[in-house]
């Protein structure tokens, strides 16, 4: 324990580490604000695909040397826009056709690529120890835009999220939100896939929302809640991996797995005593009318 605290203490003063953690404190803000509502709209499943095809946009880079995060954000903003477009109606259909084709690029990109495969590795896993000051400008630059766009558009993104029909109903254009919306998911994807890597980008964008929904039913505190459970999530994991130099993605999936699974049962026994003291309710009424 005490060689562990020391390492960890030295590692904190180097430069590059120092980064590392002020991205992953920064992701944390980025996840946390999206993964409820991600979680709410159901699109788990878009967001592993546009993470697949952010993988492709940045081996594209790669292999043409353009810079690897620009790569990645376009790929996943246009994925997103693509999947938003089709899939309104077919949506696990259109995002299982789109992340095969994606995914069949990337790894044809990744073949392709002639300098050294871990930098190509990266991509799938994260890299949060490499990630250089133009990468954390971009993150905190699109993390503000980001939480800006969720903060100005909240009441309608949230409207159309819980209840689409009723605020068609309402004269709120849904289509637009969901594309808008689609915007947003790619650009935070993009971000956590070089951090996390596109195996593993589930783990900041759906398991702190996921987890926050099992203990509260409020919107505002589940964002909150999201926010401390991505936080502890990314930072908690890049410090836990420092001194033994295992990849941070083993640490934040680990963190986001245990606080999930603390929720599912912290949500199943608020749910057992709302039984029982509905059951007494109801026993109390059946004697009442006896």
């Amino acid at each position: 324990m005490g060689t562990w605290l020391t390492d960890t203490q030295y590692l904190l003063s180097v430069d590059f580490v120092q980064h590392a953690l002020i991205a992953a404190a920064v992701l944390g803000v980025l996840s946390g604000v999206m993964a409820p509502l991600i979680v709410m709209r159901q699109m788990s499943f878009s967001v592993h695909a546009t993470a697949e095809l952010a993988l492709m946009g940045g081996a594209a880079a790669l292999l043409f040397g353009f810079n690897v995060g620009g790569g990645a954000i376009i790929g996943s903003v246009l994925t997103a826009i693509l999947l938003a477009v089709l899939g309104m109606k077919q949506q696990d259909a259109a995002v299982g056709v789109v992340m095969s084709f994606g995914l069949g690029l990337a790894v044809l990109f990744i073949h392709l690529y002639p300098g050294r495969s871990s930098t190509a590795f990266s991509l799938l896993t994260g890299q949060i120890v490499g990630v250089s000051s133009a990468s954390l400008w971009i993150l905190v630059a699109v993390t503000v835009i980001v939480v800006g766009a969720v903060a100005i558009f909240w009441r309608p993104l949230l409207f159309a999220s819980v209840d689409p029909v009723l605020a068609r109903a309402s004269g709120l254009n849904v289509r637009m939100i969901a594309i808008g919306f689609a915007v947003l998911m790619g650009l935070a994807t993009s971000q956590s896939v070089q951090i996390v890597g596109a195996l593993l980008v589930m783990s900041l964008l759906i398991v702190p929302g996921a987890a926050a929904v099992q203990v509260t039913s409020n919107p505002i505190t589940a964002v909150v809640l999201s926010l401390i459970f991505a936080e502890v999530a990314a930072v908690g994991g890049l410090l836990l991996s420092l001194a033994p130099g295992l990849p941070v993605s083993v640490f934040v999936t680990t963190i986001s797995f245990i606080i999930y699974l603390v929720c599912r049962v912290i949500g199943w026994w608020r749910g057992r005593g709302a039984q029982r003291d509905e059951d007494a309710y109801r026993r109390r009424l059946l004697h009442a009318s006896i």
